[in-house]
């Protein structure tokens, strides 16, 4: 059996084993411990708040900011709830997404981003670079709580369950002889 899923931190450690980038065993996402519940900055071309839908949408060079970590979209819709308050729940975004974070960048044609489960889920063209190092799928799993980073070759949600491959490209240090 083929896996066609690749867990970054993992296949980062291995690489270092093998000559690659000098990183460590625990190698984790920079977004492991993010803090879902800091506030939240949004700007946008255009807001439209649909209050009796309990949403918001954004168009137009949309950044929305949170902690460390920015997410640029084309357009963005914010699911929220009022019940003590107005709390975000959930962002879809799509037209061409990138998430950034001090070390990382991921880009790619669709995001889900659930603050309750505290998972970032991208689609559809997925590139996650770091430190000079990509990785190439069609979905990518950050889970907020870990760091883990799995980017997986399949096109689920697409009509196809197999297929697909993921790739990369690593940059290795120079080494005196």
């Amino acid at each position: 059996m083929i896996r066609r899923s690749v867990q970054y931190p993992v296949m980062l450690a291995l690489l270092s084993a093998f000559g690659g980038p000098a990183v460590s065993q625990d190698a984790v996402s920079a977004l492991k411990g993010h803090n879902s519940r800091a506030p939240v900055d949004v700007s946008a071309d255009r807001i439209e708040l649909q209050d009796r839908a309990d949403r918001a949408l954004l168009s137009g060079n949309v950044e929305i900011r949170q902690g460390d970590m920015t997410l640029k979209a084309p357009r963005v819709t914010v699911a929220y709830t009022r019940v003590g308050g107005t709390e975000i729940q959930r962002l879809d975004a799509n037209g061409g997404v990138t998430v950034t974070s001090p070390t990382e960048r991921a880009q790619s044609q669709f995001a889900i981003y659930d603050f309750d489960r505290r998972l970032i889920t991208m689609l559809g063209g997925v590139t996650l670079n770091r430190n000079g190092s990509n990785v190439n799928g069609a979905r990518l799993v950050i889970d907020l709580n870990t760091g883990r980073a799995v980017i997986d070759g399949s096109a689920v949600g697409a009509g196809r369950t197999s297929g697909g491959r993921v790739t990369g490209h690593f940059t290795v240090p120079d080494r005196k002889p």
